[in-house]
């Protein structure tokens, strides 16, 4: 049986993207993302000056790359984390404002700004255990953080949307909002829950241009992901790069780990006007994982 563990998503700022074909757990890594001296691309136009943005748990991960993509597409972007000091690097890198806010609490998340054009709902966290031994405020708190607290900004900021008929939702969810993993009932109750508050969300603001999505990525490189390969090397006393080979890509098809900045791609797509009939659905980047 696996040991409790929680993991929290650390508060680093990510190592850069490496062009080498193989990462440090010799998985392939797409290329077509990174340019030749490490950086990832930019090919956007700024379609989104004008704009205003806002993104959860922004400091570093999904976060940061989809904050790092709005801004480059013209969008002054809110980087909201609980992480200060982190949360006002990326929002000095980029031009945009920080907030240092702890979700969990919902006075706090009352403050953030509702004047807001597009919405990503990414912050979250994990903690391992079977659900018999999981401690019930760590499920309390994973539900704050991940579902109250994105109802609660979806719910301020709407009424801005409806006025101005134009507005996007983009909740980062994940393939656990489609499918479950043992140990991880808090997570995958949350990611279910993301997965129908956007469906809602959609229904409702369809008839005043909102739109309201999920990503549901597999398993990205992130500093949540990283803690996930230690602790779950030390719970099965492996190696990190067997974890990596033998758990968390058994199940996709394609045999690597997602970059954010590919997450964030697709974030960026659902801002277009193209995808303006695009909404209530969850948009699978799961390297085929639901296909089986």
């Amino acid at each position: 049986m696996v040991p409790p563990t929680t993991v929290r998503r650390a508060t680093v700022v990510p190592r850069p993207v490496c062009p080498a074909r193989r990462d440090s757990y010799g998985v392939a890594m797409e290329s077509s993302a990174i340019t030749d001296d490490g950086s990832p691309t930019h090919t956007t136009d700024r379609f989104l000056t004008g704009r205003v943005a806002l993104v959860t748990g922004a400091a570093s991960g999904i976060g940061r790359a989809c904050a790092v993509a709005l801004a480059a597409a013209g969008a002054h972007v809110h980087v909201v984390d609980i992480a200060a000091e982190e949360a006002k690097a990326v929002a000095h890198a980029i031009g945009g404002t920080a907030h240092a806010v702890d979700l969990a609490d919902p006075d706090a998340v009352e403050t953030l700004p509702e004047r807001v054009d597009i919405v990503v709902n990414n912050a979250g966290l994990q903690h391992v255990a079977p659900i018999h031994e999981f401690p019930a405020e760590r499920f309390t708190l994973i539900q704050k953080v991940m579902v109250e607290a994105p109802f609660r900004i979806v719910r301020r900021v709407l009424p801005h949307m409806y006025v101005q008929r134009w507005g996007r939702v983009v909740n980062i969810s994940s393939v656990h909002g489609l499918r479950a993993s043992a140990f991880k009932s808090a997570y995958v109750a949350a990611k279910h829950a993301l997965e129908g508050l956007s469906k809602v969300a959609a229904l409702e603001g369809a008839p005043y241009g909102v739109t309201s999505n999920c990503v549901s990525p597999g398993y990205v490189r992130t500093p949540l992901v990283e803690n996930q390969i230690a602790a779950q090397a030390a719970a099965h006393g492996i190696s990190g790069d067997e974890v990596v080979r033998e758990i968390m890509l058994e199940r996709p098809a394609i045999k690597r780990l997602i970059e954010p900045e590919e997450v964030a791609a697709a974030v960026l797509y659902l801002c277009r006007a193209e995808a303006g009939y695009v909404t209530g659905t969850s948009l699978s980047l799961d390297g085929g994982w639901t296909a089986h």
